[in-house]
């Protein structure tokens, strides 16, 4: 699936610039072009793979370059003011190349939580390309405001695009990491999941063919209807041998030499359960999803019809849904790995947590901001009456 991503804010400009360097590192085709925009100039001048003239600088009147300070109030309407800018660097996008925009950005801080849904809504007027979004949840321990922008955004921001994947970074921080590692590591479990997924169907001249092609269409179709989705992963290192061949997996010999039928079919089914029912980029009950896709990559010999049949039927028993779709991506990596999108998904105790939190800490943020004023009129007072009239 070919893909015009937008990087939107300092998180989100971090994941696309990541993105661009998995597509080089893996030749996978999925980045057609990429588009970084934020209100702080450092943040832009710190990403790698960007490409200059594509990293656009909004709010220079009003903010000068230093960024919203966690307003996305003020983040969103430099997007709205400014959107004649970011269009500007659209405009050099082939889009008639593209399956589909794809807005990356963080919705804890103030430009991505507060510019993503503007420009959403702006793209989804102008163009017939699907427009997604990749929400990243702040951490529980980065502070209230920034929960509460993200409960802010999160609600606005899923109303805007056609689906908005999300990876809830509470879920994957780890206890007594340096910041900078922390997100490092989350940036690459970003790109790995979701460059698996929208890397299914993009085959060179010289990649071997999937058996049961996953392509943009299929992706597309999952991610119809709008709502929230989750991906789920996991992985187990093979041996790298010689092809199989296509033949081979449809005779059901799939493995190639050395490589046992049932083995190879159990140790997919296995990886099926394991992406499903382990660390999901946002946590949630798997049951009652409306739509899931499973996608199969690794060697072509360690991949077989039979055992990603067997995994989509689980997925359809586990998750209830009749629209599974499933199919496999042939890569020469010494590891099989098995990419679960689960879209629709509605029993996720993150967002309903983090709508709680959001309106204690706005019911505490107006408690504070009044008790800020009555003192502010007291100190006027006690000043008044010390002070002497000058007349």
């Amino acid at each position: 699936m070919k893909l015009a991503m937008i990087g939107f804010g300092q998180a989100g400009g971090k994941v696309v610039d990541k993105f661009l360097e998995y597509d080089q590192r893996t030749r996978s085709g999925i980045v057609r072009a990429a588009v970084a925009v934020n209100t702080a100039r450092a943040d832009l001048m710190g990403l790698e793979h960007v490409p200059q003239e594509n990293r656009v600088l909004i709010g220079q009147s009003r903010v000068k370059g230093h960024g919203v300070g966690a307003d996305n109030e003020l983040g969103a309407e430099i997007a709205e003011e400014d959107i004649d800018e970011v269009q500007g660097a659209i405009d050099n996008i082939p889009v008639h190349e593209v399956d589909a925009f794809l807005i990356i950005a963080g919705m804890g801080g103030g430009s991505g939580s507060g510019g993503a849904p503007v420009v959403a809504k702006h793209l989804k007027r102008i163009y017939t390309e699907p427009v997604y979004g990749l929400g990243i949840l702040p951490g529980s321990d980065e502070g209230g405001i920034y929960t509460l922008n993200a409960a802010r955004s999160f609600q606005t921001f899923v109303r805007e695009v056609d689906n908005l994947m999300v990876f809830d970074n509470d879920s994957w921080r780890q206890s007594g990491e340096s910041v900078e590692s922390g997100y490092s590591e989350i940036n690459e479990e970003i790109v790995t999941r979701f460059g698996i997924l929208f890397g299914a169907g993009e085959v060179g001249g010289g990649d071997d063919v999937a058996e049961s092609v996953v392509d943009s269409s299929e992706i597309i179709n999952t991610l119809a209807g709008g709502g929230v989705s989750t991906i789920g992963y996991a992985a187990e290192d093979v041996e790298m041998q010689s092809s199989g061949g296509l033949l081979s997996r449809f005779t059901g010999n799939g493995g190639g030499p050395g490589e046992d039928t049932a083995h190879t079919t159990n140790r997919i089914t296995s990886l099926v359960r394991k992406a499903a029912l382990g660390r999901l980029t946002l946590p949630c009950e798997i049951q009652g999803t409306e739509r899931a896709l499973l996608v199969l990559s690794g060697p072509s010999q360690h991949l077989n019809r039979k055992g990603i049949e067997r995994g989509r039927k689980w997925l359809e028993e586990q998750t209830g849904s009749m629209e599974v779709r499933g199919g496999d991506y042939p890569v020469h990596e010494p590891h099989v790995a098995s990419v679960v999108l689960l879209s629709g998904v509605t029993n996720v105790p993150r967002i309903k947590e983090l709508q709680q939190v959001a309106i204690e800490a706005q019911d505490n943020i107006e408690e504070i901001r009044q008790e800020s004023e009555t003192n502010l009129e007291g100190l006027v007072e006690d000043e008044e009456d010390e002070l002497d009239p000058l007349f």
